[in-house]
């Protein structure tokens, strides 16, 4: 079964940085996809950022350009670098990880517990 530990939420000021990270546990699983997704009080569950295996990666519109995610896949493990940070970015970042177990070839979506990112002043 596959389970994400996900940490690196924090409290920051306006203008700074957090790092978050998550790894992904799990024999014979291969990853084809890991990213996050964030949540705020009283708004709908919104993509952040993702990386396919060949390394692409992709942002939301309202973090390109300050967001930096990395991956890799041998270990199983992602990054999320968030630069110039505003209290529109607070919320719980949760992480996910979709890929294949067992060499099955279907792909499923597994989500980290969340880590709470609170931008303020």
């Amino acid at each position: 079964q596959v389970q994400l530990a996900e940490s690196g939420g924090g409290l920051v000021q306006p203008g700074g940085s957090l790092s978050l990270s998550c790894a992904a546990s799990g024999s014979g699983f291969t990853v084809w996809d890991m990213g996050w997704y964030r949540q705020a009080p009283g708004k709908e569950r919104e993509w952040v950022a993702g990386m396919n295996r060949q390394g692409t990666p992709d942002y939301a519109g309202s973090v390109a350009g300050r967001f930096t995610i990395s991956m890799n896949i041998a270990e199983k493990t992602a990054s999320l670098q968030m630069n110039r940070l505003t209290p529109e970015d607070t919320a719980v970042y949760i992480c996910f990880v979709q890929g294949a177990e067992g060499g099955r070839a279907r792909l499923d979506r597994y989500w980290g517990q969340g880590t709470q990112v609170t931008v303020s002043s």
